[in-house]
């Protein structure tokens, strides 16, 4: 939901991807922006509205974006994506970073505009494994975000860490940061940073991705 430089980049990296996209904005003079060649959808209207959305696919979407230029309207079209059609992954662009803390206690994963990059919200909306934040001078260990599946849900970080064989440095909660310990529960829309040796990187992906085995 909205055509402004960043939605127009996101949606054209989703097609890039391989995704089916729908693109919605009140303006209808917006849509230039994603050029002659953009191959998805798009609908003029207003992102919170059902039959907007509905027009748009919002029923089968796995993904939601909020990225017009207006808080309110990006936040309230986020949790009707979410509460009302029940779609898996949501993000909302947020302008007045003092509202992210409020937002993100809503359960809406929010990202400041000072902060903003097409890669930060593909990271939410989309399970591309692990993005390195740091490597050590010699290469060979890594602190890195990684994609942790909904099946870790409920499990304790112990058992992930042992499981695949890293340690769990950060977990970002609520757009807070928390140093978990062995007992600390993963909760939904928990991001992990993890530490672990550059080589296990395809294995550490694999079982955050997979989840617990039996």
């Amino acid at each position: 939901m909205g055509c402004g430089r960043v939605g127009s980049a996101l949606a054209s990296r989703l097609i890039q991807l391989g995704h089916s996209v729908a693109v919605i904005d009140k303006n209808s003079g917006a849509f230039v922006k994603l050029g002659d060649d953009f191959s998805g959808q798009t609908i003029k209207g207003v992102g919170f509205d059902r039959d907007t959305l509905i027009e748009a696919g919002i029923e089968k979407a796995q993904a939601f974006a909020a990225v017009s230029s207006g808080d309110n309207s990006n936040i309230l079209s986020a949790r009707v994506a979410r509460d009302t059609f029940k779609v898996p992954e949501v993000v909302a662009r947020i302008y007045d970073p003092r509202r992210a803390d409020v937002y993100e206690k809503l359960g809406i994963p929010t990202i400041a505009s000072v902060a903003w990059t097409t890669e930060q919200v593909l990271r939410r909306l989309l399970p591309l494994g692990a993005h390195e934040e740091w490597r050590d001078p010699s290469g060979s260990v890594v602190l890195a975000e990684v994609y942790l599946s909904p099946n870790w849900i409920g499990k304790k970080v112990g058992e992930l860490s042992e499981t695949a064989n890293v340690r769990v440095a950060l977990l970002t909660r609520f757009g807070n940061g928390l140093l978990p310990d062995r007992n600390t529960i993963l909760q939904e829309g928990d991001l992990v940073h993890a530490i672990f040796k550059i080589e296990d990187k395809d294995q550490v992906q694999q079982i955050f991705t997979s989840g617990p085995q039996g």
